[in-house]
C-alpha cells in the first residue's frame, strides 16, 4: 500500500508540476490538469460558470493558503460523500467549501460578527446574485455558519455534514484513516498542504479575530486567542450563571 501510494504521489507530482508551469503556478480550478488529477479519485471539481466565479472570487480575496485549504476541504467532503453514498449537489458543496473561510479575509477587518457568519453571508449573497434559489442559498449559509460547531452539522443535510467533516479532516486530521493513502497523497499533490500549515493557519485565524475576540467566546476559536494572546480571558459559563442578575438580584 505504501509503495503504491508513493508511486501515485510521484506520478501526480509530475503532472501537477507541468500544470503549474504551464499556467504560471495558478491553475484554474475545474479547467486544468489539477481537476484531472482529482478526477482520478472518482470526484470532480465542478466546471461551471458558477463554480469558476466562486473560485476566482475566493482566490483573489484569500490568497493561496486559504484557497488551497478550501480546495482540500472540498476534496475531503466530496470523497466522504462518495464513500457514504450521499446524494447531493456537488456544485453547492463546492461553493460552500470555497466560502467557508471567507470571513477571515481582509474584507472583514471591521466586522464584529462571527467570522463563520461573515462567510455564510457572502456565500448567500453570491448565490442569490446568480439566481440560485433561496432554499439552496440558505442551505449553503447554514452549512458555513455551523461548520465549526462540532456535534450539530453531522445531523443535518449532506452539504452541512460533509463541509464540517472536510474542514475537520484538513485542520486536525479527523477521520484521517477513513481516507486511503492514495487519496490523501493525490489531494496533497493537487492542492498542497504546506509543512507549516498549522502555524500559518492559526496566525490567519488570529489576525482576523484579534479585533473581535468576543465572537470567539464559547467556541474552539477561543483556544486560538489564548494561544496567540496570553492576556486573553476565556469566558466561564459557570461563572456567568453564578453571578447573573437572577442570583445577585441587581
Amino acid at each position: 500500500m505504501k509503495i503504491h501510494a508513493t508511486l501515485i504521489y510521484a506520478s501526480f507530482a509530475l503532472m501537477a508540476a507541468g500544470s503549474a508551469t504551464a499556467q504560471e503556478g495558478r491553475p484554474e480550478s475545474g479547467t486544468s490538469s489539477v481537476a484531472e488529477i482529482v478526477s482520478v479519485l472518482g470526484i470532480q471539481v465542478p466546471d461551471s460558470e458558477l463554480a469558476r466565479d466562486a473560485a476566482r472570487a475566493i482566490r483573489d480575496s484569500e490568497g493561496e493558503l486559504l484557497f488551497q485549504h478550501s480546495m482540500r476541504v472540498y476534496c475531503w467532503a466530496a470523497l466522504a460523500g462518495r464513500r457514504k453514498g450521499m446524494a447531493l449537489d456537488q456544485e453547492l458543496l463546492y461553493v460552500a467549501a470555497m466560502f467557508h473561510d471567507y470571513g477571515l479575509t481582509a474584507n472583514y477587518g471591521d466586522s464584529h460578527l462571527r467570522y463563520e457568519v461573515d462567510g455564510a453571508n457572502a456565500a448567500r449573497s453570491f448565490l442569490r446574485s446568480r439566481g440560485i434559489s433561496e432554499a439552496d442559498s440558505q442551505s449553503v449559509w447554514l452549512a458555513i455558519a455551523l461548520h465549526t460547531t462540532n456535534g450539530i452539522s453531522p445531523h443535518l443535510y449532506p452539504i452541512a455534514a460533509l463541509l464540517a467533516e472536510g474542514a475537520n479532516m484538513d485542520l486536525v486530521g479527523a477521520g484521517f484513516d477513513d481516507f486511503a493513502a492514495e487519496q490523501r497523497a493525490t489531494v496533497q499533490v493537487a492542492y498542497p498542504r504546506p509543512l507549516h500549515f498549522a502555524e500559518e493557519f492559526l496566525q490567519a485565524l488570529y489576525d482576523s479575530l484579534k479585533h473581535r475576540p468576543e465572537t470567539t467566546q464559547g467556541t474552539g476559536l477561543a483556544d486560538v486567542m489564548a494561544y496567540k494572546d496570553s492576556s486573553f480571558q476565556r469566558r466561564d459559563f459557570s461563572s456567568l450563571m453564578r453571578v447573573s442578575r437572577w442570583v445577585t438580584g441587581r
